[in-house]
């Protein structure tokens, strides 16, 4: 992993340059202004009118070797699918194949309805604050379309940053109970999620919602997670990493790796990706890893 490391650390500048906006990071380029007198189809407001959402741009990183995976890698607040197309390209894993697709631009209440790319709306980080189960669920189903595409030989998996971290885990805990929160069935066999500097959306209810089927339950237990925070996260605090893990062991998701960073802050570092690089051709069983 050394000349992996080198190249991050090069690319650290370009990939991982965010401003701190309303408590999430936002990347520059995919927020602008609006008009807020505007009437808008994508508002966090009323729940009533079901809202339409158009996804960016969707960047593929092809295997170098034979194609046994492919995983969906979701980016966080306000970034897009190209600046980590470019991180993952340079892992050792040349069996797997990454989409890395870009979010809706959409009003952000934690930005004060600053619209920016999103995989749904959020505002403060709490367990009072109510989750956004439409714009979860349109993505989450989007994402699933972009895998259902894949052949049927190959292992599925789907992991993020941040706000993709928490799209991720709440991927898990569709497929877990076989449907979204509207009730349409969930399509895919997933067989593995990474979820880094994240948090989960639904925790509270959660554990009710899988304990009331026995198939949800063998499904939770049978999906391995990996979840990766740094103990210095001033944008989405290490806590709410800790809080994912606990709830999603008390529904039943057993087959969890929960890992702490000293010292990291919201980014990734080389030795967080080597975990992950690991962890994923451990639970996979890819051919021509690199460590």
């Amino acid at each position: 992993m050394r000349q992996f490391s080198v190249l991050v650390l090069q690319l650290g500048p370009i990939l991982f340059s965010f401003i701190a906006i309303g408590g999430l990071f936002s990347a520059l380029p995919q927020c602008r202004t609006m008009n807020r007198n505007a009437p808008s189809s994508m508002g966090s407001g009323s729940r009533t009118t079901r809202r339409a959402f158009e996804f960016g741009r969707t960047y593929v990183v092809k295997p170098k070797g034979k194609h046994q995976a492919t995983v969906v890698w979701l980016h966080g607040l306000g970034d897009n699918g190209s600046s980590w197309s470019q991180l993952l390209e340079l892992l050792p894993l040349p069996n797997i194949k990454w989409i890395c697709p870009t979010a809706p631009t959409r009003p952000v209440a934690v930005l004060g309805g600053f619209p920016c790319t999103a995989w749904f709306d959020v505002g403060e980080l709490s367990e009072d604050t109510p989750d956004d189960f439409e714009g979860l669920d349109a993505s989450v189903a989007y994402i699933a379309n972009l895998l259902s595409a894949e052949p049927s030989d190959i292992k599925l998996g789907i992991g993020g940053f941040s706000m993709g971290a928490a799209t991720a885990l709440y991927s898990a805990t569709c497929f877990a109970q076989g449907k979204y929160a509207n009730g349409n069935p969930y399509p895919l066999n997933l067989r593995a999620v990474v979820g880094l500097s994240g948090w989960l959306p639904g925790s509270r209810s959660l554990r009710n919602r899988i304990e009331g089927s026995h198939e949800a339950a063998r499904r939770a237990a049978s999906l391995p997670i990996l979840l990766c925070h740094g103990n210095c996260d001033e944008v989405v605090p290490y806590k709410f990493g800790e809080k994912a893990s606990h709830f999603l062991g008390l529904a039943g998701f057993r087959y969890l790796t929960f890992k702490s960073y000293d010292g990291l802050g919201h980014y990734t570092v080389p030795k967080e990706m080597d975990e992950v690089c690991n962890w994923l051709n451990g639970r996979l069983g890819l051919e021509g890893f690199r460590s």
